[in-house]
This record gives structure tokens, sequence and C-alpha cells, in this order.
């Protein structure tokens, strides 16, 4: 089959690889119809999220087709329509029962210690071959597979596996709540969801900071008061559209390649210059005894946060990966009933044969590469 597979910092590759098999009675292997690329996969791709193994199929959202299923997965059949969890829990152990998919005791190889098991991550999250393919095998699959309802299409779903559940999971992170003023860092399409979440966790006002003129457009689309951090200060604009007090709340939803203010050139696969800028700005942002949610990617190992500033604020930080097998069925109802629409943010669908290139331009930040879909078939 063909699939995206990482060789090295700044090289990957559409390779022909092996069919996946079912190797375990929980496995299944299904038949891929929507994958996605993800900022995250940037990070991989940049050198920024170290420890990849050379060989790894990329990706890790993915809606499909059961095509055959082990002999412990009795829920699921042969033709089922899916949608996949980025993150991968046993159900079992005491954290999945406890909703902590991303802490699965059982799921990671590496151990219990290791944390979170995602597809097409580093060496320590398994590695787990990713989703941007044509076929995939799914680990524990009883638990990471949601079918799909019938009424919700691949393209409404594929959105579902990874982006909106981990936006509802940085609102709830910030503890939003009705009536709060919320501070979005980021408008690519975790941002463009967490404006989304917020709304419909009750805040009354939603303010967004980024430097793309596309994307802040996107966010005025749902009524989000916008700043562009190119052409004025936000730390200045934010407090005085906040009568000076700051945000209740703030979701992080930049990551380790944030970048300072200015122009970026075209140097592919440059990591941002300026790695804890988002998390500076949330800190000196909030309002005091604030909540921050961050839900922006950080690599084990990465110790620049303002901890003391923080501290003297009294702010209440939370922080990790998206438990999103918790979410996705609330959020699935969501698109059912026509509450959220979440192929609004689609920008681009391509074929897995020009995968290569749509990186490439969303790697530079053009404009119209918000999120970008892979129609698998």
């Amino acid at each position: 089959m063909k699939a995206v597979v990482w060789h090295g910092e700044g090289d990957i590759r559409l390779d022909d690889v092996e069919d996946p098999k079912v190797h375990e009675p929980t496995d299944a292997v299904i038949r891929i119809t929507r994958s996605a690329i993800c900022g995250t996969d940037l990070h991989m791709v940049r050198g920024t999220m170290p420890g990849m193994v050379e060989g790894t199929v990329l990706g890790h959202e993915a809606v499909g087709v059961v095509e055959e299923v082990g002999s412990a997965v009795r829920g699921f059949s042969p033709g089922d329509r899916v949608v996949i969890p980025s993150t991968i829990g046993c159900g079992t152990c005491s954290y999945c029962r406890a909703g902590y998919y991303a802490q699965c005791d059982t799921a990671n190889p590496n151990g219990p210690a290791a944390g979170t098991c995602f597809f097409g991550g580093p060496e320590a999250t398994g590695p787990v071959n990713g989703l941007q393919a044509e076929f995939a095998r799914i680990p524990y699959a009883a638990t990471t597979m949601v079918r799909i309802p019938d009424g919700v299409n691949d393209d409404q779903a594929i959105l579902v596996s990874d982006i909106f559940p981990t936006a509802w999971f940085g609102s709830r992170l910030a503890e939003v709540g009705p009536g709060d003023t919320v501070l979005v860092l980021g408008a690519g399409v975790v941002g463009q969801f967490a404006i989304a979440s917020a709304k419909r966790q009750g805040a009354g006002r939603v303010i967004v900071v980024d430097g793309i003129a596309s994307r802040l457009d996107k966010a005025r689309e749902q009524n989000a008061e916008t700043v562009d951090f190119n052409s004025e200060d936000p730390l200045e604009v934010v407090k005085d559209l906040t009568g000076g007090i700051g945000p209740d709340r703030v979701i992080e939803a930049v990551g380790v390649d944030a970048e300072s203010p200015g122009e970026r050139g075209d140097e592919q696969w440059k990591p941002g210059d300026s790695p804890a800028l988002a998390l500076q700005w949330a800190v000196e942002l909030v309002a005091k005894a604030g909540s921050i949610g961050i839900i922006g990617v950080y690599p084990p190992g990465f110790g620049q946060f303002p901890i003391g500033d923080a501290m003297n604020k009294n702010l209440t930080l939370r922080m990790g990966n998206c438990n999103h097998r918790r979410y996705i069925p609330d959020l699935l109802d969501l698109v059912l009933t026509g509450v959220v629409d979440p192929t609004a943010f689609i920008t681009r669908h391509e074929p897995p044969s020009a995968a290569i290139e749509a990186y490439r331009s969303f790697d530079l930040r053009e404009d119209g590469w918000l999120k970008t879909v892979l129609d698998v078939a």
C-alpha cells in the first residue's frame, strides 16, 4: 500500500509499504477513506518533536471502513464505518476507565511510565504506524474505534478524530464557563475549534491572536475578536480590550513552534524561532487568579516556562494530551444534530499522491492551508 513515511528531519516520502495485518486478538484493520495533515505532524518533520524512528508511517487522524477484526473485538464487524481517536487506549486499565485514555497503562509498548501512545509518533509513544496510508492496523480496536452515525459524512468525521476533541479538551482545561472572556492563542485549525468550543461552553467573548490574515479572517467568521501580532502588540491590545484586567481564561493552541512577530520567510521545515512565546503571552495576559489550558504540543525535556510569574498571579495551569475517546461520541452527536459543522474549517482536499507537496505548503503557512484532508478513497 502507499503511505507517508518519515525518513529523517525534513525527509518524508510517499512509499510502498507492507499492508497491515491483525497481530493481536484486540486488533482490527481498516481501509482508510479520509486522513489529514496536522500541525503535530510538522513538529516531527521539523525535528522539534525528537525521537522519530525511520520508517514510521505518519498521521494520527483517520476515518475508514473495518476490513478485519481480531477475535477479541466483539462490537464491530467488517463494513462498519469508524473514526479513529488519535490517542490509543486499552479501555480496561484504571486510567481508561476514568476517561484518561491518553495515559493508558497498557497501550504504550514502552510500559506504563512511558505515557501517551498515539499513531505516527516518536519512539517514546510506541511507535505505532500512523494513518496517512491506505490501510491501518488499529490496536485495542474495541476502544480505539468509534462507529460513525449514518447522518455524519466522512469529511465531518475526520475532524472529530483529533482536532475538534483536542480543542474541546483545551476549553475544558482552561475551565471556560458562562460569561467568561476567553483568549485563544493561535488561529490554526485547533484554534478555530477552540473558538467554537469556548463559545459552546459558555464564553461571553472570545479574543484570538495570530499572525496570518486568512486565519484571522476565519476566526472573525465565528465573531471572535482578532489581534494580528505582526501589525500590533498583542499585550497592549488584549489588555485594552479587557479593561486592563486580561481575559479570564486562555487556551494555548500554538506549541513549541511558536514564532516571534515579523516575516517568516520561505525556509522549508524551519522550527519556530520563539518556542516559549505563546506560554509567556498566556501567563502575562491572563487575569489574576485566571486559568490556562495548554494544548499546544511541547516535547519532553522542554523547560522554558515562566513559573514564577504564574505563581505570583495565582494562576491555575492545566495541560496535556487529549483523551480523544472520552469526547468523540458526544462531539459526533453535535455534528449529527447540526450544532457544529466541522467542514467549514477544511480548506484543502488533496489525493494521497499530493501529500508531500501538501506538507510543504502547510509547513510554510501559505494562505488557504488551514486544514488539509487527504481523500484516500
